[in-house]
């Protein structure tokens, strides 16, 4: 086994409903590494504040995803491989990615699936998850953009995957496994 250089940095992402949270879970437990998940740490804040989304200011909501990347440079710099996972846009992923670019390996793995596929599971989830309104309120989220064709996938030269989790996975389980250690 070699000593790797730099740690790990696995981003999954995707639209809302895409599979993301479920695959990076999927994976931590199969790779031991660590998970940081935007919205995990937006319902810590939320539970800890004893907040609701609604509650919530575009300062708090600020913080959280300052916050975000605060821990992912904290645990790269210590030399810790992650996963973290987040339905970010190109826009908000790019620049803040490229500030790691000089300490972590970084890996790409955009879950995907056909449009109507995910509003399906997004309004599926709003009525099976109630309790999630108290942490994201679905109902206000900008499907205009979210769900639609104007969501932007993150684009960055960097080993990206693309993963169709409209069935399973595919490339399954093993071969996102080996995408992550071999960038291949």
């Amino acid at each position: 086994m070699t000593i790797m250089e730099k740690p790990l940095l696995i981003v999954v992402t995707g639209r809302p409903a895409s599979g993301k949270t479920s695959l990076a879970h999927l994976l931590v437990r199969e790779i031991k590494f660590p998970l940081i998940s935007r919205d995990e740490l937006k319902e810590g804040y939320v539970n800890t504040m004893r907040l609701t989304h609604h509650q919530l200011n575009e300062k708090a909501n600020s913080d959280i995803y300052k916050t975000f990347f605060e821990v992912i440079d904290l645990l790269i710099s210590k030399r810790i491989s992650i996963v973290i996972e987040a339905a970010f846009q190109h826009q908000l992923w790019a620049p803040q990615l490229s500030n790691f670019l000089n300490n972590a390996e970084i890996r790409i793995i955009i879950c995907k699936i056909p449009l109507e596929m995910a509003k399906e599971r997004f309004y599926k989830r709003i009525l099976e998850q109630p309790e999630r309104k108290k942490y994201h309120d679905d109902t206000t989220i900008d499907l205009t953009v979210l769900l639609t064709e104007d969501y932007e996938m993150i684009n960055m030269p960097l080993p990206t995957l693309e993963v169709d989790t409209t069935d399973k996975y595919n490339p399954d389980l093993k071969r996102i496994v080996n995408f992550i250690q071999s960038g291949d």
